[in-house]
């Protein structure tokens, strides 16, 4: 909603991996090595802080762009704080000032500013002659703008355009859509809206909102000295209220009298508040009468302000114990900080908004609001990321530099029917959805980016570090550079997905109970760092849960209404799905597979039970077999040998066993009877139409498994199907499930 500063430095150096030959086709395209010409006129606080991610990524690429600024609208007036001065400071040469808003307290007065405006603007676009002009949002100068640019065969790019809000906002919007040639949207609802108003799909680039690029890195240590200079010395962070709220130009006498209650309620609440000047919008001085006749800017409890500059506003919100009134800004930026917004009135209506707002649509007292302040001051939301996920200027970047100015300048509409499913796919930057993975094992710690078809796009491998300092620490490590990197091989990040050892409760992303073979591992909250330091949604479960939505998106269990999934390696695990769905159990304790006991004198195993399929079938009691077979000299056969230094391993007994060693044999046997005897039982539990055997010694157990259920189930069951997963990596594939799986069944 206010001006925004210096971009992330990934804006700077996006486009250093494109290779010569590459950027000297984009050149060439358009003639003679011609730079595009590119126009940003913004009239406000709140198109500034969308418009200048993108002014600073066009200037860092002089040698594709030249930028002309314009400055018009409330920028230029006093009563606004003059907020031109901020796009100075942030060093950006205006080219034209424009005065053009005419004062008055009417709707007429807002006719009569685009009036001004289109006799002034024609002047300075003859003079520019850009190739293309960047214009945002919905207000009343930006019609003005797309307008007078369409009428004189200029190209126009509309930021955020798609959306749906209410008052006239959303006539001019949709206004400006049908002017504008390109059309960069943040949401894939919004994306659809634009198709459905018969835009072509071509000539759409769903970005995410360019605040967020600065949002989603904003980090300030001394956020403390920002919030006591606007709001005292005795303030503390969530234990105040920042005011946002304009008129309403549809119903501007209701949007006072709610302004008023709205203040009144602020009175009685007591706690500090931030209040800042409404827009330029007709009935803007009949709202400051309201706060001056209940003497809001001399109260101890507020400070009035008619600006704040975007670096200090975003760390105010950020720490705020609430945000309230009928600004965009509380229902799409605030949600990246899941600081606690309350939404009043209509003027808002129609917008996606987080878990974090509440909505207040209507008030006839001070009650209601005050109730809806009783109810959110002080809560801490998730993390919202529906406007963006911090990447949106070097897609549009991109998509400027695809825009080929010998193309017809007159406009294509894409009249029904609606092409299906389009919004997956952008020609312009080819973006993949993708989740990061995360696959924590006993030895190692693996990281993938995974993209909706199961392909592993990137992977990174760490050894697992053995305390849990070490070890979240380097999780976050990895995840931040699998997430930069996503942006270079064009995969668009939807979440996080953990795959862990031990009992976990997927609901709150914690592990209640870790394995022995991870150490520090328990009652450990994943959720909560990760989601925070990335500003990603993040699920975590159960490695053998993991392997078994893996199969039923990816492999054997795709369709299967019942199945079970069975993990032989260093342990024994697995997931059992249900009428398509994974069961948890009452305690998170559903599908221990391994700890199902197949004999009452068998061997100890980890769980500290015996007789478990762990002891007989796991990797660890194969190789506790082989060590014993290796101190008694009967390991090793004809064709075998080994280093005196090499540890003795599962592997070493499952190479004997194919050499012919009887008793190597006799072991693998046994193993794969115990496991196939876990296996009726489960058949004889569940039922499923479909047992998958996943894992290293998967191969090795499949026909012992197969022989035990011929000769011990019940009749009733023995025509199950008994397959090896052929899933390369099933953790990696499971973790990344959890994100595909829900992230998709939602609206983006």
């Amino acid at each position: 909603i206010l001006p925004l500063p210096s971009p992330p430095l990934l804006q700077e150096v996006y486009f250093k991996n494109l290779s010569k030959r590459k950027q000297k086709e984009i050149m060439e395209k358009n003639g003679n090595n011609h730079k595009l010409r590119v126009c940003v006129a913004t009239c406000n606080r709140a198109d500034y802080s969308k418009l200048a991610p993108i002014m600073f990524g066009i200037k860092a690429e002089p040698q594709f762009f030249e930028l002309d600024v314009v400055v018009l609208g409330s920028h230029l007036i006093d009563d606004y704080g003059n907020t031109y001065r901020m796009i100075e400071q942030d060093d950006f040469d205006i080219h034209t000032r424009l005065h053009t808003i005419v004062r008055g307290e009417d709707e007429a007065a807002m006719v009569e500013s685009v009036g001004l405006a289109l006799v002034k603007l024609p002047d300075v676009l003859n003079r520019l002659k850009p190739d293309i002009m960047i214009v945002h949002g919905d207000r009343f100068d930006a019609l003005a703008l797309a307008t007078s640019a369409a009428l004189m065969n200029i190209r126009i790019l509309h930021i955020e355009g798609g959306e749906v809000s209410g008052t006239i906002d959303d006539s001019i919007r949709h206004a400006i859509t049908k002017l504008a040639h390109y059309h960069v949207c943040c949401t894939r609802s919004a994306e659809q809206h634009l198709i459905a108003m018969c835009e072509d799909h071509d000539r759409i680039l769903l970005a995410g909102c360019p605040s967020y690029d600065k949002l989603l890195s904003a980090k300030n240590k001394d956020y403390m000295s920002i919030i006591r200079m606007w709001l005292g010395e005795d303030v503390i962070t969530r234990d105040y209220i920042v005011a946002l709220q304009h008129p309403v130009t549809t119903d501007i006498k209701h949007s006072i009298k709610m302004f008023e209650l709205t203040l009144d309620a602020l009175i009685s609440f007591n706690k500090r508040t931030l209040v800042l000047f409404p827009n330029v919008d007709a009935g803007h001085k009949e709202m400051v009468r309201v706060m001056r006749k209940k003497g809001i800017e001399h109260h101890p409890n507020f400070r009035a302000v008619k600006h704040v500059p975007f670096d200090q506003f975003i760390q105010l919100v950020a720490h705020a114990g609430c945000m309230i009134g009928n600004s965009s800004c509380g229902v799409r930026e605030v949600g990246a900080f899941g600081t606690p917004v309350i939404n009043l009135g209509t003027r808002q209506t129609g917008r996606e908004t987080g878990e974090n707002v509440l909505h207040v649509r209507d008030a006839d007292t001070q009650d209601k609001i005050l109730h809806a302040l009783q109810l959110q001051f002080g809560k801490q939301y998730p993390c919202s990321k529906i406007y963006g996920d911090g990447n949106a200027v070097p897609r549009i970047l991109k998509f400027l530099k695809s825009i080929d100015l010998k193309e017809p300048l007159q406009k294509k509409f894409c009249f029904p029917p609606v092409k299906d499913n389009i919004s997956q796919d952008i020609d312009h930057i080819l973006e993949t959805q993708s989740a990061l993975a995360v696959d924590l094992g006993g030895t190692n710690l693996r990281v993938a980016i995974v993209s909706m078809k199961g392909e592993i796009v990137k992977k990174y491998t760490q050894l697992n570090p053995k305390t849990y300092e070490d070890r979240l620490e380097l999780i976050l490590k990895m995840c931040v550079e699998a997430a930069s990197e996503a942006v270079n091989v064009n995969c668009r990040i939807l979440g996080v997905g953990i795959s862990t050892g031990g009992r976990v409760n997927p609901r709150e992303g914690i592990v209640l109970h870790s394995t022995k073979l991870i150490q520090e591992w328990s009652s450990v909250d994943l959720r909560t760092p990760i989601s925070d330091a990335l500003h990603l949604p993040v699920w975590v479960d159960n490695d053998g849960n993991c392997a078994a939505l893996a199969e039923r998106k990816f492999g054997h269990g795709k369709g299967i209404e019942n199945f079970v999934t069975l993990i032989t390696g260093t342990g024994i695990g697995g997931g059992i799905i249900h009428q398509h769905e994974l069961i948890h159990g009452s305690s998170f304790c559903a599908a221990e597979l391994g700890h199902i006991v197949v004999s009452l004198d068998g061997p100890e195993c980890l769980c500290g039970s015996q007789g478990c399929i762990e002891a007989y079938a796991s990797g660890i009691a194969l190789q506790r077999e082989a060590k014993k077979l290796h101190d008694e000299d009967l390991l090793l056969v004809e064709g075998m040998s080994m280093k005196k230094e090499e540890v003795v391993s599962a592997a070493h007994l499952i190479q004997a066993a194919k050499l012919g060693n009887a008793k190597a044999d006799s072991i693998l046997r046994t193993a794969g009877t115990a496991l196939g005897l876990g296996v009726v039982n489960i058949l004889h539990t569940v039922n499923p139409s479909l047992v998958i055997l996943s894992g290293v010694l998967a191969s090795h157990y499949v026909n012992t498994v197969k022989d035990v259920i011929n000769r011990q189930a019940l009749s009733s069951v023995k025509t199950v199907d008994v397959v090896v997963s052929n899933l390369a990596d099933p953790a990696l594939l499971g973790a990344a499930s959890l994100v595909l799986d829900y992230t998709t069944r939602r609206i983006y």
